[in-house]
């Protein structure tokens, strides 16, 4: 049986490709000029350039083209946690780490040791978490403003896990979910997972555009909003209170439901206060101490309106049963005696000067963010491609991501974010110094 024309078009293609002849960043013709070029009909060419994409050969910039990627940058650069090698400086993904955080765990290891609770941590846990340790992260969040009640509180292996649950138990495949244009890559990956179905929102310099998300909210129906208020991942903005104030009342008008992420928030001081004071009743607040405290301790935490409390434990149940009763002991002891506390204050000042340094070394690019966050975004000028950039960076041994894993429309911006949080103060200054070079030069090219 002959092939469909179509596969002999992709095949010709894939072989330019991968033989060099269409090299990273070409451009390719237009839908109907590689129709005219083969002989094919329009939707004929449309499906071939589809299944390049589908493959990771190309990548589709709405109003610019279909381009070559290149295959040296891994197409889950950004979203799947790939391997760094050992000689290279990972500024794709945070790791804030400060020193003496080794000691702390031994000292809490030693005090569970000896607390003779030692038996109840071998045991089953409730699903939302024990209720001394929902006391813990009730006490936590009340003395940041948040009028928190245990029993709406559920426990959770860090805030990815708590926006899986959420999304498990509040949400089902087909639901319209409004997010960013750029948003958190993990939530993407969980959006495909579940089926939902995710409708962009236009961004602002401080935050989305409110009046597209009111448009999309009155002629699509919307089930939930999920927003980063406070420290935006990549962006970097911190909802002013109007603009928090107006989108509770699109969101209760339009009876959709709050995924609030704060996941970085404690990073921004003084901030407004989150979504969840002013509707505790349609916000689900997940948040959690990988990134304030430690990334491999994955104790997060989720405050929901009282409905939704029971959907959210059957779903922990579905997914892991409990989080490990050892980890959530240690965490709850550094949220009662303060530890907590000094980490983040400790790694907002380590974010500063994180901030500055990149100011200082990479003088002359455009930079998006907040001056005490662990990341900044980069946009590039028109005419540059930062598939090319972040590949020339990788021969470099420097990892960044591009803007693809975060974005939800159908444009991608050209340009790369940069975790400022992984390395040290000195590789920092002058790995920053060579994307500053190599992003000049890519620009000029």
């Amino acid at each position: 049986m002959a092939a469909p024309r179509y596969k002999a078009v992709v095949d010709a293609l894939v072989s330019d490709i991968r033989a060099g002849r269409l090299p990273a960043g070409a451009r390719l013709p237009t839908h109907r000029a590689l129709a005219a070029r083969e002989g094919v009909a329009v939707v004929t060419a449309t499906r071939a350039y589809a299944e390049l994409e589908a493959m990771g050969l190309v990548s589709r910039e709405q109003g610019r083209g279909t381009f070559v990627r290149d295959r040296a940058v891994p197409p889950g650069q950004g979203i799947d946690q790939q391997a760094v090698a050992a000689d290279a400086v990972d500024l794709n993904f945070n790791y804030p780490s400060l020193p003496g955080q080794t000691g702390l765990l031994r000292q809490a290891l030693r005090e569970v040791a000896v607390s003779g609770d030692l038996d109840s941590l071998l045991r089953y846990q409730p699903h939302p978490g024990r209720p001394q340790d929902r006391a813990s992260i009730e006490r936590h969040l009340r003395r940041r403003g948040i009028d928190a009640d245990a029993d709406r509180i559920l426990i959770v292996n860090g805030a990815q896990h708590g926006l899986a649950v959420t999304a498990m138990a509040t949400l089902g495949a087909g639901d319209v979910v409004a997010v960013d244009a750029l948003t958190y890559p993990g939530f993407k990956v969980l959006a495909h997972a579940l089926r939902l179905d995710l409708e962009p929102v236009p961004t602002t310099a401080g935050g989305p555009d409110l009046d597209a998300l009111e448009r999309l909210c009155a002629t699509r129906p919307v089930r939930a909003v999920y927003t980063m208020p406070t420290l935006h991942n990549p962006l970097g903005w911190v909802m002013t209170e109007a603009d928090r104030v107006r989108l509770v009342g699109i969101a209760r008008r339009h009876g959709v439901l709050v995924v609030e992420d704060a996941s970085y928030a404690y990073l921004a001081e003084n901030p407004p206060p989150p979504l969840v004071t002013a509707a505790p009743d349609l916000t689900v607040y997940v948040s959690g101490l990988s990134k304030s405290v430690a990334t491999g301790l994955r104790v997060g935490f989720v405050l929901a309106p009282p409905a939704a409390v029971p959907p959210l434990a059957r779903a922990i149940r579905a997914t892991t049963w409990n989080t490990p009763a050892l980890t959530t002991a240690i965490a709850c002891r550094w949220l009662d005696d303060g530890t907590v506390d000094r980490l983040e204050e400790q790694k907002r000042d380590d974010a500063r000067a994180r901030q500055a340094i990149a100011a200082q070394e990479l003088a002359g690019l455009p930079l998006v963010g907040h001056p005490s966050s662990y990341f900044t975004w980069v946009p590039l000028p028109d005419d540059a491609r930062a598939d090319r950039l972040t590949a020339t960076l990788a021969r470099h041994r420097i990892s960044v991501t591009t803007a693809e894993p975060f974005t939800t429309s159908a444009h991608t911006p050209q340009a790369i974010r940069l975790a400022l949080g992984s390395t040290d103060l000195d590789t920092l200054r002058s790995t920053l110094r060579t994307v500053r070079r190599l992003a000049l030069e890519d620009a000029c090219a």
